[in-house]
């Protein structure tokens, strides 16, 4: 610094051999020290006479005295589960005295890297971001997650271990499921039937929650078990797969089911309730997302996913890294509630 006058972050990470977030946290002090002068992507020196003395930095002042902690935030939609996230993360960050930055991805990976790479340019301090592809499928975003040089946060996604410096913090929806599960066999149930969204970035971990409940509680395998497609993509035909589903109830006489998601839940009961189906007599249904279930012809129980929770403690995890650049790696899971209504008889 005192040769040239500024550093790149890029550029003095590469060289020591230690992470961007490592050298973004040594700048951030110097600047509350009044030594230097953060700019985008890296610092200036400040001459001696506009260096000040140091000053006392409180808990909201991560970022240096001279501006404000910026966090972004990229979500695949404002509209369904993802305003509570948002939520959460805001409440969090006024804690921090920091202002968050939302970007809208509509689940598509070009808009997604667009928003996040316009948030980076922007300057942000940290980025809470909710993958639009499974990290499985397209290990191009995991590699490009890892490339991002400041603290990334994945929100309500989980991936491998090989993001090993990616941290995460998501819902727990496998025992989400299990917790549905067991509340029907509480009530003498020894069948639940699924009904799920099949391009659901959940429903992988519902089927693994509602299977080791089944097991768990000696019930019989889960038939029928029904995945469905987007209403986004064809709003009839998924209709139409509803309909077969509450066939299939009727013919196989289910008594419990688990339906994933509020929307589709709504519709099921409307459509049982059409074949002389009564809820809860005929068919206790738990539904997954707690989004709009009070809204139901019968009011649904509901599986609550911590959604204020997991935006809360996504900001708590960029704060931390902030913190500690070279602290342990965390991967968080929180855990759903079961909120009763009337949609079960109990």
């Amino acid at each position: 610094m005192r040769l040239n006058g500024s550093i790149k972050v890029s550029e003095v990470a590469a060289k020591l051999g230690v992470s961007s977030v490592t050298i973004r946290h040594d700048v951030r002090e110097l600047a509350g020290r009044g030594l230097l002068r953060r700019v985008h992507g890296g610092a200036t020196l400040l001459p001696e006479a506009e260096q000040t003395a140091p000053a006392e930095v409180g808990p909201k002042e991560l970022a240096s005295q001279d501006e404000k902690l910026v966090f972004g935030m990229v979500v695949p939609n404002t509209s369904y589960y993802y305003p509570e996230v948002i939520k959460g993360a805001q409440s969090a960050a006024a804690r921090y005295g920091a202002r968050l930055v939302l970007g809208v991805s509509h689940y598509d990976l070009r808009q997604e890297q667009k928003e996040a790479e316009q948030l980076l340019a922007d300057g942000v301090h940290g980025i809470l971001l909710t993958p639009s592809m499974d990290l499985a499928s397209s290990p191009e975003t995991g590699r490009w997650l890892e490339s991002i040089d400041i603290p990334v946060v994945m929100v309500e996604r989980r991936a491998s271990f090989e993001l090993g410096n990616v941290e995460q913090v998501a819902s727990d929806h496998v025992f989400g499921a299990y917790l549905a599960v067991k509340h029907l066999a509480g009530l003498g149930h020894d069948h639940v039937a699924l009904l799920a969204r099949e391009e659901s970035f959940t429903t992988p971990w519902l089927l693994q929650g509602h299977a080791r409940a089944l097991t768990a509680f000696g019930m019989r395998p889960a038939e029928p078990r029904l995945l469905i497609g987007s209403a986004e993509h064809d709003p009839a035909e998924m209709s139409a797969q509803i309909e077969q589903f509450a066939d299939l109830v009727v013919a196989e006489s289910v008594r419990a089911a688990l339906v994933h998601n509020d929307l589709d839940a709504v519709q099921l009961i409307r459509k049982l309730m059409a074949r002389g189906v009564s809820v809860p007599r005929d068919i206790a249904i738990v539904t997954y997302d707690d989004e709009v279930a009070t809204m139901a012809a019968i009011p649904l129980t509901a599986v609550a996913p911590p959604k204020h929770a997991v935006g809360a403690a996504a900001v708590e995890l960029l704060a931390r890294r902030m913190a500690d650049p070279d602290g342990a790696f965390r991967h968080l899971l929180l855990r759903p509630e079961l909120r009763v209504r009337a949609s079960c008889g109990a």
